[in-house]
């Protein structure tokens, strides 16, 4: 969705998309923020982060 955004913001804007979508815009924003800056993102968001690589490593040895 944020790419979508990305990519189609200099034509419409982000309000105008975000009022289709209907997300808010401050969803869209926030979430930029978490991409510049990881630190910014809930603790949850940042635990699952760490966690990726060890649930693939499980999920590899368990399904592959």
């Amino acid at each position: 969705m944020i790419g979508f955004i990305d990519d189609q913001r200099a034509v419409y804007g982000v309000e105008s998309i975000c009022r289709v979508l209907p997300i808010a815009p401050s969803t869209y924003y926030h979430r930029l923020a978490c991409l510049a800056d990881p630190a910014k993102a809930s603790a949850r968001y940042q635990r699952d982060t760490e966690l990726r690589p060890e649930i693939k490593r499980v999920w590899d040895e368990n399904y592959q």
